[in-house]
């Protein structure tokens, strides 16, 4: 196809040069097809918005930082038999995020709490929100490390403003200070401006537990949380169980389930 050279720098110009991908291909099925020529433009730029489309995805996960392909997809619901479903596939319609509130996950270690809420991202991600992913330790971590390297308050600022914040393992570690004082900042500059989803191995009436220094603080924090938030409860077997010893395998035809997530 002689037009090639002479279209890519024009292409690369405009930044349509991921047209060039599937130009050949299209301008031959365009001849194929005997297409007219706005059919033709038609195919060319849905390539290039699909293409678009993609990349920007792939960046949304990558800035996300989920530890895994945790999806919805793959959650083994028949394990949680008293989970409400149809409350979970509602919640992955993201309709909480414009609700700007927060999803509270509560639930023994093992039940699944990290991949239902990973799960959510990935979710979020799709409808083109953008989302990170942090356990506790790590999402106060960094806010220690930017006030020692003298950029608080612009870590602070990415942290507060992004549609989506998962924190893992709340309560995992008491909360001391200056770390609940940043914590209750976060969670009050974010209140009712984005959603926020937490897991926690605590049940719901203990989470004022991870504030063993301020009990006053940890109860208005907790206050901004719960405030118009859904509450996810996981009770069931721990996906991280032991490896049946090879007696306790099931016979040939009749195979238990696998107790590793």
């Amino acid at each position: 196809m002689h037009s090639i050279p002479e279209l890519t720098p024009l292409l690369k110009q405009l930044r349509l040069s991921g047209i060039l991908d599937s130009l050949q291909a299209r301008n031959h099925e365009a001849i194929d097809r005997k297409l007219a020529y706005t059919d033709f433009l038609s195919l060319l730029i849905h390539d290039e918005v699909a293409r678009r489309d993609q990349k920007k995805l792939g960046m949304r996960l990558r800035r996300a930082n989920f530890r895994n392909q945790k999806t919805l997809e793959g959650f083994d619901f028949d394990r949680l038999p008293t989970l409400n479903r149809s409350m979970v596939y509602d919640l992955a319609t993201c309709r909480f995020i414009e609700e700007k509130v927060a999803v509270l996950i509560a639930g023994p270690c093992g039940t699944g709490k990290s991949h239902l809420a990973q799960a959510l991202g990935h979710a979020a991600i799709r409808l083109g929100y953008d989302v990170l992913f942090s356990t506790q330790t790590q999402l106060l971590g960094s806010l220690r490390q930017a006030r020692a390297m003298g950029n608080y308050a612009r870590r602070f600022q990415t942290l507060a403003k992004v549609p989506l914040l998962i924190c893992d393992d709340f309560g995992l570690k008491p909360l001391r200070s200056p770390d609940d004082e940043d914590f209750h900042d976060l969670i009050a500059e974010r209140y009712e401006r984005s959603a926020t989803v937490l897991t926690s191995n605590l049940d719901f009436g203990e989470w004022g537990v991870a504030f063993p220094g301020n009990r006053m603080l940890g109860a208005a924090t907790l206050d901004r949380l719960r405030h118009g938030a859904y509450r996810v409860v996981l009770d069931g077997e721990s996906y991280r169980g032991l490896k049946p010893s090879p007696q306790a395998c099931a016979p040939v035809g009749k195979a238990g389930k696998n107790a590793r997530e």
